[in-house]
């Protein structure tokens, strides 16, 4: 593994996929075949898939008994956060749809009470389809054994086979969830940059048994660390501690800063730079606490110096162009601490220049076209040249955009505080906290 570590600093390991790129060979390696236990060769290939990140793919094949094995590994860094995907399939388009699962990923059909529970399967790269005939594969692979053995069984078994089955004729609306704790599993949308009506995507933060399921440890304060002790260093300085670059693994060094901003609130900032592939990212952490009540903020662009307003976009706020008719999540672009400029190039590098599946076999004319198009729409509305709003709409209260005129009130914006509902609540974790008599002794 400290070899490996190493190639990957250097960037020389992992490639993108290139078909014209003669040097990304796979690598053959003399392997034990646990069929025949015969030697066979097992061909490994590192590469780099968006929305994937690293992975390892690795194809094996036994020349005696000519059995064969192919399985993918992720080799990417895990995410802060777990995302669950909740797909309603109405009809076989959906079965189209492509499909990352990591092997830490729970599939469940709920109107079916089935389940492939995590680290059971092997990585894929696949359709849902394809992820139905997986299941079905799994279950048939030890029938004759089941038949010989115990005949009741293997005939609810085949039973059940069947009803998967005809899960791909699509006679019925169904549901298929991924949950995922590594936070690395995706599921396409065919109508991006619009929202999927289909498709709902929720980030969690991952439990400690899930952290100890992927083999992350949480590190416990020392015993003489006081509660806030460190604010006021915060305040007055910029702290620096080491941290690995998301993109290439190699060791770098984050800053951090507790900073100020006019008419709202403290905010924590940090930033990245990775000095081996240069790759730069920053995040935004709110200083405070969950408001009392949500905060949609609203500004109607007239010129094109409304591109240089500060802005604010916490981890729980969603970004709606209404005359585009996008939505952007939360979570989708972390908190960030910018200018409306800077977030809609970073909304067109998301949803245009990193989309997987408009490039190579992936690729469809109708979807190439339309996510194009919608990146110049965004070029346009960054020139001044599209009368648009652009909609803050944030739960938890925490997100902010400058208003020029202040302390007056700007005539091009509009803030509404409202009442969450009650699963906005249970997205920030609010429906679970009891605060009351917190502070009482317990008898």
């Amino acid at each position: 593994m400290s070899v490996i570590g190493e190639e990957r600093v250097r960037g020389g390991l992992f490639k993108e996929i290139n078909a014209e790129d003669e040097d990304a060979q796979p690598t053959e390696v003399e392997s034990l075949c646990m069929n025949c236990y015969e030697n066979g060769k097992t061909r490994l290939l590192l590469t780099r898939i968006p929305f994937f990140r690293e992975i390892i793919i690795s194809s094996f094949t036994c020349h005696h008994c000519h059995w064969t094995n192919t399985e993918i590994q992720s080799a990417g860094r895990i995410q802060e956060q777990g995302v669950s995907y909740t797909l309603r399939i109405k009809s076989k388009q959906d079965m189209n749809r492509e499909v990352v699962k990591t092997d830490s990923a729970t599939t469940r059909i709920p109107e079916l009470d089935f389940e492939i529970p995590a680290f059971t399967q092997k990585g894929s790269l696949s359709t849902i389809e394809g992820l139905l005939d997986r299941a079905v594969a799994g279950l048939e692979q030890d029938q004759p054994i089941r038949r010989a053995t115990d005949p009741d069984v293997a005939d609810k078994i085949d039973q059940f086979i069947q009803r998967l089955k005809k899960l791909k004729d699509v006679e019925e609306e169904f549901t298929l969830i991924i949950d995922d704790p590594s936070g690395n599993s995706f599921v396409e949308n065919p109508f991006a940059p619009q929202k999927d009506q289909s498709l709902s995507v929720t980030h969690y933060k991952r439990t400690p048994e899930q952290n100890a399921a992927l083999g992350i440890q949480e590190s416990e304060p020392e015993p003489d660390e006081k509660p806030g002790s460190d604010l006021e260093t915060m305040r007055n300085e910029v702290l620096v501690f080491n941290t690995n670059c998301p993109e290439c693994n190699a060791p770098a060094s984050t800053n951090m800063k507790l900073v100020q901003i006019p008419h709202f609130k403290e905010v924590i900032i940090m930033a990245t730079n990775c000095d081996s592939c240069g790759h730069r990212t920053n995040e935004v952490k709110s200083g405070g606490a969950t408001e009392e009540m949500g905060t949609r903020i609203t500004l109607h662009l007239t010129d094109v110096s409304d591109m240089s307003r500060d802005l604010l976009k916490s981890e729980t706020c969603s970004v709606l162009i209404p005359e585009l008719e996008f939505e952007l999540g939360m979570a989708a672009l972390g908190g960030k601490f910018t200018t409306l400029e800077g977030l809609l190039k970073d909304i067109k590098e998301l949803v245009v220049m990193k989309n997987p599946f408009i490039c190579g076999d992936s690729s469809t004319t109708d979807t190439t076209e339309k996510l194009e198009l919608f990146g110049k729409k965004i070029d346009k509305i960054m020139a001044g040249e599209m009368d648009v709003h652009i909609i803050l709409d944030d739960p938890a209260g925490n997100s902010y955009l400058q208003n020029v005129y202040a302390p007056d009130p700007d005539p091009e914006m509009k803030i509404e505080k409202y009442t969450r509902t009650f699963e906005q609540n249970e997205d920030l974790g609010l429906n679970d906290m009891k605060t009351e008599g917190y502070g009482e002794v317990q008898k």
